[in-house]
């Protein structure tokens, strides 16, 4: 028999869960039954915005917790911050991510530590932060990865890069934290483009098998699915339209 709120009494923490996919995906988990955390680092506003949004439709039942995942050593704090909001952690989506070109001529130390920092950085000490919690309730983690992290995007080496590592930190907490915790991923293809970016969408949807263009919600009912999926660790689900297995 279905169960309509799987995820009732559980809680769930959502990085970057302001805006984009993660707002959508963090508003499936809320819907699932979660007690839902919203970090967020900049954008207060549509943080506040989601969590009065998901407030009435269940009161007590969303949570805003403001920082920077570059700052490790307040990474703990994170977690017990989500402690001590709702008494347990059940889901910690790992999806903050930093995204912008570096060609190889231009790139610069900086952009090195900016993508790899919040890519992989920032949700491998999370999740080891976040281990012990997770570990009482047989909870889960899901990073959101990307489908460049096996196909390198054209003038974003660093960025494909570090969701290389991304992908690969899936495999390997699979391994390092079973059998208590879960660990999957989610790989994007053509979801969300940055605003004026016309060009770049252009040229993907001819190359994508189903001929368009996904939506958040695509990835929202696949990280909840992987929320609630008893017997999966260690996977990574492209959500790409086919793209993925093009030239």
């Amino acid at each position: 028999m279905l169960d309509h709120q799987p995820l009732r009494g559980k809680t769930a923490l959502t990085t970057g869960g302001a805006a984009r996919l993660g707002a959508m995906s963090t508003r499936f988990l809320h819907a699932a039954g979660a007690n839902v955390i919203i970090h967020y680092r900049s954008s207060e506003d549509r943080a506040r915005a989601l969590r009065d949004e998901l407030l009435r439709q269940r009161a007590d039942s969303a949570f805003l917790l403001r920082g920077d995942l570059l700052d490790i050593d307040w990474l703990p704090e994170l977690v017990q911050g989500c402690l001590d909001t709702t008494g347990r952690l059940d889901v910690l989506l790992n999806n903050a991510s930093n995204f912008f070109p570096t060609p190889v001529d231009e790139a610069t130390q900086a952009q090195w530590d900016s993508l790899f920092g919040v890519n992989a950085k920032a949700p491998f000490f999370l999740a080891r932060a976040a281990a012990p919690a997770l570990r009482e309730n047989a909870g889960c983690i899901i990073n959101m990865v990307d489908i460049h992290a096996e196909r390198p995007h054209k003038n974003h080496p660093i960025y494909s890069m570090a969701k290389a590592a991304n992908a690969m930190m899936v495999k390997a907490l699979a391994r390092e934290l079973a059998p208590q915790i879960r660990v999957n991923g989610v790989a994007p293809g053509a979801i969300l483009w940055p605003e004026g970016d016309d060009q770049a969408k252009h040229q993907a949807l001819p190359r994508i098998p189903l001929e368009r263009a996904g939506r958040p919600e695509n990835i929202a009912r696949t990280v909840l699915f992987l929320a609630t999926a008893e017997y999966i660790t260690g996977q990574i689900i492209a959500v790409d339209g086919g793209r993925s297995v093009q030239q």
